[in-house]
Formats: C-alpha cells, structure tokens, sequence
C-alpha cells in the first residue's frame, strides 16, 4: 500500500479520535453531535465544485448511507451516556474491521490474502482490547451499544466502499452524502431542545464547528480511499483512532490506561505493518 495513501488515512484517524472526544466531555452529547455534523453539512457543498455529480446508480448507496450514519451517530450518543470514552470507543470502532471484511466480501466480492485477513485480526484484536484497561464496565448496556454502533461502522462501510465505485466522483458522493446526513439528526435535536438549542450555540458552536471540520476530513479522506483500497484494509487502518482516543481518555479525560493497553497498541501496530506489507 503506498506510504503516502497510509499516512492520510491515520491522519484521518487521528481527526476522528479528536471529534469524538470533543462530543464525549460535553454534557449535552445529542446538540453537539448535531453541531459537529451540522457544520460538515455546510461544509459539503463544496466538495461539489471540486468533481462532477455522483452517477445516478450511486444515488442508493447515498441515501442507505445517510440513514445508516443517523443511526449509528444515535447509537453513538447512547454508548458514550452509558459508558467510559476510552471503553465505548474500542469496542465500537474495534469490532467493525472484522464486520467489514465479511459484508465487503459477500456484497463487495473483495477476498483478502491471509496475511492481510491476519492483519486485520491483529487491529481488530488490539483495538478491543483496549478496553481492559482500566477495568470493564459491568452491565448489558456498556456493551451491546458499543456493538451496535461497530455494526453499523460496518454496514455504511461497506455500502459507501460499493457507492463510491459506482459514483465516478469521489467528491460529488462525499458532498451529497454529507449535504443528506445531518438532516435527520439535527431535526431531532431542535425538537428535542427547543429553543434550548439556540442558547446552546451561542455558548459551545466552537468545539462543535471544530468537530465538524474534523469530521469532513475523517470520514471523507475515509470515502476517497475506499475507491481504490479494499473495505476491510481501509476500516482497519482507520479504525487505529482508537490507539489515540485511548490517549485523550487517559491524558485528557482522566481515565486509566496501564501496560496492558500499552500492550494492546503494539499490537493495533503491528496489525497496521501487516495490512500494509501483505498489500503492498
């Protein structure tokens, strides 16, 4: 895999990581993720100017992902109300690689080579690992919201990676895709909130407008490399934002790390090596 093509994608994990952590220390989790892809919806447009139209048989990839993405950012909120940032966040982002490369290759015909298919295993592995670090959180709950938004990292990855295919425009199915997703999301919130809403942007729209440029070039360095990157190669590499969410939860948020996740990096790193080696 080329060196420079590696590179963005981690940076991409690294924007993640630091987006997602923005909306876990707010208190109002529901309004900041709104803001947060409200502002990459205002952003989108002009990813337009940049390529043509995405071609017409992508236009139900586009809106599958759309409603997929509202779901996950729903589950998302709920796993972080009910548990830690730096145990949600690896279990979440961990077991989706693993989930991509199943749907990738009976959807997508995509067949990995085994030290790819190892490689994945490694990040996958390590990824949830983390996890125990600082002790599991007891109860149904803190797993199983987790879990639910791994699989639907899965699902939109897959369906975005056999989208942005047919799309012939990268740019064009990134920008519709992110014009269609905040909808649903942000027309929650104001129902929920109110006018609560407004009063909640004048005082916290900075840490949501810099989670929205985060998450533009996250989630759509992501989309460009799924046009020419296998699924499960590019969810894997992306997902290695949990080896940093796991350093902002113990830096920044105060919660534990130890050796055991120190361990559980190296191998989210060696993981990475083998993905990139065994396709090369």
């Amino acid at each position: 895999m080329d060196p420079l093509v590696t590179f963005l994608i981690l940076g991409a994990a690294f924007m993640h990581a630091t987006w997602n952590a923005l909306v876990k220390v707010d208190d109002d989790r529901l309004m900041t993720m709104a803001v947060v892809i409200g502002t990459t919806g205002l952003l989108a447009p002009f990813l337009l100017l940049l390529g043509p139209s995405p071609a017409l048989e992508s236009w139900p990839y586009i809106l599958a992902s759309a409603i997929l993405n509202n779901i996950y950012f729903l589950f998302l909120i709920e796993a972080y109300r009910v548990g830690d940032f730096s145990h949600a966040y690896p279990l979440a982002r961990g077991s989706a690689p693993l989930m991509v490369s199943i749907g990738a290759l009976f959807f997508g015909g995509e067949v990995l080579g085994m030290g790819e298919v190892f490689g994945i295993a490694l990040v996958s592995g390590g990824i949830i690992s983390l996890m125990w670090g600082g002790g599991l959180k007891l109860g149904w709950a803190p797993i199983v919201f987790p879990l639910l938004t791994g699989l639907m990292i899965a699902t939109y990855t897959v369906v975005d990676g056999i989208g942005v295919r047919l799309s012939g425009s990268p740019f064009g199915y990134v920008g519709w895709l992110f014009i269609i997703s905040p909808l649903p999301l942000c027309v929650i919130a104001l129902v929920r909130r109110g006018f609560g809403a407004f009063s909640f942007l004048r005082s916290h729209w900075r840490r949501g407008v810099i989670g929205g440029f985060l998450n533009l070039g996250s989630y759509g360095i992501a989309i460009w490399a799924l046009t020419f990157i296998a699924m499960a190669n590019v969810s894997a590499l992306r997902e290695t934002s949990v080896v940093i969410a796991a350093l902002i939860g113990s830096r920044v948020l105060g919660e534990a790390f130890g050796r055991k996740r120190i361990i559980s990096a190296v191998t989210v790193f060696a993981g990475v090596l083998m993905i990139n080696f065994s396709a090369a």
